[in-house]
């Protein structure tokens, strides 16, 4: 128990007259100070364990996650061949951009007339043409840009961005020889309308060729797809709310559409999930870019962009120059053998 002395140092007197004075609080030295009950401590980190567990919980939506895994679990291998099936790809090719180490990829488009990649750079505003392999072909300037988020390749050698910090879609047409973009490439600028947060705008872009429409998709507050009708070089009606996908994700990066099925790709970087979505916007796969999984050899750290191209193949890119591609496992199925093979032929030992 702690001692109570006056200030002076004497011992207080228990029967002398009462009298003001200043009290000082101290340990005796005698006694040894009072230690943290174990009880106490275990307790602290299990509220601690709670805590963390319940942010990992929101942020990678793993409650969504899990009815996700379980309906995947119960497809049948026609929806599976219907779409992607995002399950059955791998990382094949991880790498860095040399010469970007200081830029922030955003997004990536690829182009099905050159068989190439564009991406988009927020903080120097760059368009960047790259091969499938991650070969820098060349980089496209554009002046009076402020934050790129969004890159889309359309028809007729239009090519569409999105500005977030401005709230605009600009439309320029663009060829072999483009090396700046400017005033009179620029096809049609559009008015997104004004964000409350505006790093928290349209980031998501693709072109969706099947239903002449382009897909846009909002960050945050909400997480939500929208789409912009058009003629595949101007678009031609006015900005459509689709759906909300804040039930599986935190934030939303960025959208491609697969040339093939028509399904729709939706990645997030906060929930490091990549997801599949029907053409009536239901979930049908996912990948989860964490160390591990699909063959990736380290987390993907701020996944920002992604694409598809004819054959399946997926492009990934990550800030500040990562550079990633995906492709599906070939599955190679037995060759099956008839009854009198079966009974008459021993099995043949596995080479080593």
């Amino acid at each position: 128990m702690p001692i109570i002395r006056p200030a002076n140092g004497q011992p207080a007197s228990l029967t002398g007259p009462a009298r003001p004075q200043i009290l000082i609080l101290f340990p005796s030295p005698c006694l040894p100070l009072k230690r943290v009950s174990p009880r106490v401590s275990r307790t602290v980190l299990l509220w601690c364990l709670l805590a963390f567990c319940a942010t990992t919980v929101h942020l990678l939506r793993l409650d969504a996650r899990a009815l996700l895994w379980l309906d995947e679990s119960r497809s049948s291998p026609q929806e599976r061949a219907a779409g992607l099936w995002l399950p059955g790809y791998r990382a094949v090719s991880q790498i860095e951009l040399a010469g970007f180490e200081r830029e922030e990829f955003s997004d990536l488009a690829y182009d099905p007339a050159t068989g190439t990649l564009f991406a988009v750079s927020g903080k120097q505003p760059l368009l960047i043409e790259l091969t499938r392999e991650g070969e820098i072909l060349r980089s496209i300037r554009l002046p009076g840009a402020s934050n790129l988020e969004g890159v889309a390749v359309l028809e007729g050698g239009c090519l569409a961005v999105t500005d977030e910090r401005q709230h605009k879609l600009s439309i320029f047409r663009i060829d072999a020889d483009t090396r700046e973009l400017r005033t009179e490439q620029l096809i049609q600028q559009v008015d997104l309308g004004h964000a409350d947060d505006p790093n928290k705008g349209f980031e998501g872009l693709a072109w969706d060729k099947r239903n002449r429409r382009l897909l846009l998709g909002k960050e945050k507050y909400p997480v939500m797809l929208y789409q912009l009708p058009s003629d595949g070089c101007r678009t031609i009606g006015e900005l459509q709310e689709i759906r909300g996908l804040g039930d599986y994700m935190t934030d939303l990066a960025a959208l491609t559409v697969d040339p093939n099925s028509g399904h729709i790709l939706a990645l997030s970087q906060e929930s490091h999930l990549l997801l599949e979505l029907s053409e009536t916007y239901q979930p049908r796969s996912f990948i989860t870019l964490l160390r591990g999984m699909n063959g990736l050899e380290h987390n993907i750290p701020q996944a920002e962009g992604v694409a598809v191209d004819e054959t399946g193949t997926l492009y990934m890119v990550s800030e500040h120059n990562l550079f990633y591609v995906f492709r599906k496992e070939q599955v190679v199925q037995p060759a099956a053998r008839s009854d009198h093979e079966t009974t008459r032929q021993a099995p043949v030992p596995p080479a080593r």
